[in-house]
C-alpha cells in the first residue's frame, strides 16, 4: 500500500528529476542577465525529467500531479491540500525545491536508484526561477513569431539583416567572424548549394575575372535561374515525401511515381510559393479550380509503402497508409513527433491521442484498400490518374515522358461520403474508441471550422494561417540547414519539448516573419541566405573556434559539409564530362553488384532481377537512380542516402572506410577517371598543365605548387610502372561501357587515370567548404 507521504515524495521528486536533465539541452542563453527564462532554461529540464510521469499523458500521470501546465503545478497536492509543488516567490514552501535539496535519501528527488542527480547550478537555477515567480510560458515554438529590432553589429561586415543577429551572438561568445572566403571557394560553395553541381572551368574563369561589385550576386541570380536549381532543391523534399520507385514490403513491386518527382523539380524551378507548393500537394484535388497538374501534386500523399502480399488484412494496411500520411504531415510540415501520440497521449508535447486521430481524419477519406491487384498490375493503385502524350504536350509540359503509352500515377481523391474516424485504442486498427472529427492540436492553433473547410484543403488553410506559429519557422529552419550545415534548431524534425532549442531564436523568428511577408517566396529567402556575410565566410578553423565553438553553433565561420550521396555521383560524372544533364523521366539503373536484387526478393514481379541500363542512361544524375525500397542503391547508402521507407527531414552524416573504398573501386568513379584521363592524354599540353586542369575540374581551384609537385611525382612513378607492365595498364583501362578514345600511350593514360582517382579521393573533392 502506497502511503500518502510516499505519494507526495514521488510527485515532488519527479518534478525535480525533470529539472535536471533537460538543462543539458539548453544551447541558448536568454540574453536577459539574471532573469531566468522558462522556455530556454527551465522547461528543458522539466521536459526531460518530469513530463514522462507528470506531463500531457493522462494515462501515465503519477500522483495526479501535472507539471507541464501552470494550473497543475500551482494546485494543491491531492494527497496534501496544504502543500503545493510550486509556490510563486517561495522556494522553501515549494515541494519541488524541498525534495531536490533534502538530505533524506528516501525523500530526495531524483531518487538515488534512478542514477540521476541535479547539479548545484541546476538547483540554484530552479530556486531563482521560483523566487522570480515561477512564471510559465507557452513552448517557444507555439508562440507566433515576431520581428525584433536588428541587433548591434559591425556595419562594415554585415551584408543583410541575417548578419546583425549572427555577428551579435558570435561577439557575445567571444568570437570574431571569419573573413570572406576566396572567390574560388565561394563559387564552388554556392554552385554546389544551388545546383548540386560544380562550376565549370569556364564559369571559374569568368567569376575570377569579374571584378565588378555585384559579381557574386550575378552568379547567385544565374544559379537560381538554372534548371538544375530545381533538381537540387527537390532532393531533400523527396526524402521528406518518402519518394521511391517501388512499393516496399516483401514483394516490393514497381510503381510509377516519377511524374510526381518531375512536378517537384518543375515547381521549384518555377518558384511556386511555399504556400502553393504545399497546398497543391496536400489538397490539389480540392482547390477551387483543380487541373491535372494540381492533381498530380497530390501524389505527395501516396508515396508511402503499399503491400502487394496475399493474405493481408485490408483494413490493417489501410490504417497503416493513413498513419504514414499523418506522421509525414506532423514531422515534415510541423516538425513535431506526431507518431508518439498514435497509441497514447504524447508524453512530452501537448498532443493528445484524440488530437492525433482528429488529424488522422483529414487523410482517412481516400477510397483505397489495404491491398489492390497483383504485383504486376499495381504500378499505381487507385485512386490514380493517367498521363497521356496529349497531357504532356499541353498542361504537363515539364514531364519527361519517353514513350507513347499512358503513365498511371497515384493521387488523392476523397470519398463522396465522410468516413468516420475512430480513436484507436493502443493504436490497434480494430480497437475502435470514440468517433473524432476534423481537428488539430489547440496548443498550436485551434482548427476553426467556420474559417477552415473540413477536409485537406482546410488543413492547408490552417497550416498557412498567419497565426500558425510553426509552418514558416519549420521551413526556414530546414533551408537554413541546407545552406549552413545545421539548422538554427538542430533537431530539424522536432520543434517540440524534447527538441533542441534554437541557437539564434530572434533570427529564426525574423526570417520566419519575413518569409511570410514576402508571400512565401522560396527563391527570395534562399537569396537572402546566400548573399549574407555569414554564408560567405571562409571555413578556416582557428584555435578560438575549436575551443569555444567546435560545432560552429555561433557561425563565426562557414561549415565544411560533405555533399549528399546523389551529388557524389554527379560530381564524378560532371568533372569527367560524362554527365547526362537530362531532367526528369523514368528512373535509371546504373552499374550495381550482380545478384543484389535476386538475394532479397520474393521472386515475383518486374523487379525480381536487376536489369542494368546502358548508354546515356548510365550517366544520369544521382537523384534519378532507381530506388527499390528493400534493396536501395548500395553506393548511395554508403554515403548516407535515405532508403525512403518513411519521412526523413535530416540525413545523418557518417565517415566510414567503406566510403573511401567506394571512391576507389566503384565502377562509375573508375570509368569517370578513365574517360578524363583519355581526354587529357589526347590534349597537346605538358603533363603539369594536364594535372592542373584535372585538379581544377574536380576541386574547383588552382592547385598549390606543393600539391602539383606531389601529383607530378605520382604520375612519373605510375608512368614508369605501366611502361614495364603494359598488361596492367590495359586491364586498368578496361572499365565502363563508355567508348574509349585512342591515345598514343596506354601507359600515360593509365598513369593519368591513377592521378585523377587520387584527386577524386581527396577530402576536398567531396566537400562543400
Amino acid at each position: 500500500m502506497i502511503t500518502r507521504k510516499l505519494l507526495m515524495a514521488l510527485s515532488a521528486s519527479l518534478l525535480a528529476v525533470v529539472v535536471s536533465l533537460n538543462s543539458c539541452n539548453t544551447t541558448t542563453d536568454t540574453g536577459d542577465g539574471d532573469l531566468v527564462d522558462y522556455n530556454f532554461q527551465i522547461r528543458p529540464i522539466l521536459s526531460d525529467r518530469c513530463f514522462k510521469c507528470h506531463g500531457p499523458d493522462a494515462n501515465k500521470r503519477e500522483a495526479d500531479l501535472r507539471l507541464d501546465t501552470p494550473e497543475g503545478a500551482y494546485a494543491a497536492l491531492k494527497e496534501n491540500p496544504e502543500a503545493h509543488a510550486l509556490v510563486k516567490g517561495k522556494p522553501m514552501l515549494s515541494e519541488v525545491f524541498l525534495r531536490i535539496t533534502t538530505k533524506d535519501s528516501t525523500l530526495r528527488m531524483p531518487p538515488p536508484e534512478s542514477n540521476l542527480s541535479l547539479t548545484k547550478e541546476e538547483i540554484s537555477l530552479i530556486k531563482k526561477w521560483i523566487e522570480q515567480g515561477a512564471e510559465y510560458k507557452p513552448h517557444w515554438a507555439f508562440i507566433k513569431p515576431e520581428k525584433t529590432e536588428l541587433l548591434k553589429a559591425d556595419e562594415d561586415w554585415v551584408k543583410n539583416e541575417i548578419d546583425y543577429f549572427v555577428y551579435s551572438k558570435a561577439r557575445k561568445k567571444g568570437l570574431k567572424p571569419n573573413e570572406e572566403a576566396s572567390k574560388e571557394a565561394l563559387l564552388k560553395r554556392v554552385t554546389l548549394d544551388l545546383t548540386g553541381l560544380l562550376p565549370t572551368l569556364e564559369e571559374q574563369e569568368n567569376f575570377l575575372n569579374d571584378n565588378s561589385t555585384n559579381a557574386y550576386e550575378k552568379v547567385v541570380d544565374r544559379l537560381l535561374e538554372s534548371p538544375h536549381y530545381g533538381e537540387k532543391m527537390a532532393l531533400p523534399w523527396l526524402d521528406l515525401a518518402r519518394y521511391a520507385d517501388s512499393h516496399g514490403y516483401q514483394d516490393d513491386g514497381l510503381r510509377t511515381m516519377w511524374p510526381w518527382r518531375d512536378w517537384v523539380i518543375h515547381a521549384f524551378n518555377e518558384n511556386y510559393s511555399y504556400e502553393k507548393f504545399v497546398t497543391w500537394q496536400l489538397a490539389g484535388d480540392l482547390i477551387t479550380k483543380p487541373n491535372k497538374e494540381s492533381l498530380l501534386a497530390t501524389g505527395f500523399n501516396r508515396n508511402h509503402k503499399i503491400t502487394q502480399e496475399g493474405g493481408v488484412i485490408d483494413e490493417e494496411y489501410r490504417i497503416e497508409y493513413v498513419t504514414d500520411r499523418t506522421n509525414t504531415f506532423g514531422k515534415g510540415l510541423l516538425a513535431l513527433t506526431f507518431e508518439c501520440a498514435h497509441c497514447h497521449d504524447h508524453k512530452y508535447d501537448p498532443i493528445s491521442q484524440k488530437d492525433y486521430y482528429s488529424t488522422f481524419a483529414f487523410f482517412n477519406q481516400v477510397p483505397e484498400k489495404g491491398i489492390f491487384g497483383t504485383i504486376d498490375a499495381s504500378f499505381a493503385d487507385p485512386p490514380n490518374m493517367k498521363i497521356s502524350s496529349e497531357d504532356v504536350k499541353s498542361i504537363l509540359k515539364f514531364i519527361n515522358k519517353k514513350d507513347t503509352s499512358d503513365v498511371s500515377v497515384m493521387v488523392m481523391k476523397d470519398s463522396s461520403k465522410v468516413r468516420p474516424t475512430y480513436l484507436l485504442e493502443r493504436g490497434n486498427y480494430d480497437a475502435h474508441g470514440e468517433i473524432v472529427g476534423f481537428a488539430l492540436p489547440e496548443s498550436i492553433l485551434a482548427f476553426d471550422s467556420s474559417k477552415f473547410e473540413k477536409n485537406r484543403l482546410g488543413l492547408s488553410q490552417w497550416l498557412f494561417n498567419k497565426e500558425n506559429p510553426l509552418t514558416s519557422r519549420v521551413y526556414v529552419n530546414r533551408l537554413w540547414e541546407q545552406f549552413f550545415g545545421q539548422g538554427i534548431v538542430k533537431t530539424t524534425g522536432d520543434f517540440g519539448m524534447q527538441g533542441d532549442l534554437p541557437t539564434h531564436p530572434e533570427l529564426l523568428d525574423w526570417l520566419a516573419v519575413d518569409f511570410q511577408e514576402n508571400d512565401w517566396d522560396i527563391k527570395y529567402l534562399i537569396k537572402k541566405m546566400v548573399m549574407s556575410a555569414t554564408y560567405r565566410q571562409a571555413s578556416d578553423l582557428n584555435k578560438d573556434h575549436l575551443k569555444t565553438d567546435p560545432e560552429n553553433l555561433w557561425l563565426a565561420r562557414s561549415s565544411r559539409i560533405r555533399v549528399a550521396a546523389e551529388h557524389v555521383r554527379d560530381l564524378v560524372l560532371q568533372s569527367s564530362r560524362l554527365l547526362n544533364r537530362e531532367i526528369g523521366g523514368p528512373s535509371v539503373k546504373p552499374y550495381q553488384p550482380e545478384g543484389l536484387w535476386e538475394v532479397a526478393t520474393s521472386g515475383r514481379g518486374l523487379l525480381a532481377k536487376y536489369k542494368q541500363d546502358h548508354e546515356a542512361d548510365l550517366y544520369r544524375r544521382g537523384m534519378y537512380v532507381f530506388i527499390k525500397r528493400t534493396v536501395p542503391p548500395p553506393s548511395m547508402l554508403i554515403f548516407d542516402a535515405s532508403n525512403r521507407d518513411q519521412c526523413e527531414v535530416r540525413r545523418l552524416r557518417t565517415n566510414t572506410p567503406l566510403q573511401a573504398l567506394s571512391m576507389l573501386n566503384d565502377p562509375t568513379v573508375q570509368e569517370a577517371a578513365r574517360v578524363m584521363a583519355e581526354e587529357l592524354t589526347i590534349e597537346k599540353q605538358d603533363i603539369e598543365s594536364k594535372l592542373e586542369k584535372a585538379f581544377r575540374a574536380i576541386i574547383c581551384r588552382r592547385p598549390e605548387a606543393k600539391e602539383l609537385k606531389v601529383l607530378n611525382t605520382y604520375f612519373e612513378e605510375k608512368l614508369a610502372y605501366f611502361n614495364e607492365h603494359k598488361d596492367k595498364a590495359e586491364d586498368l583501362l578496361n572499365v565502363g561501357e563508355y567508348p574509349s578514345k585512342t591515345a598514343k600511350s596506354i601507359s600515360e593514360t593509365a598513369a593519368m587515370m591513377h592521378c585523377v582517382q587520387l584527386i577524386y579521393n581527396l577530402e576536398e573533392a567531396l566537400m562543400r567548404v
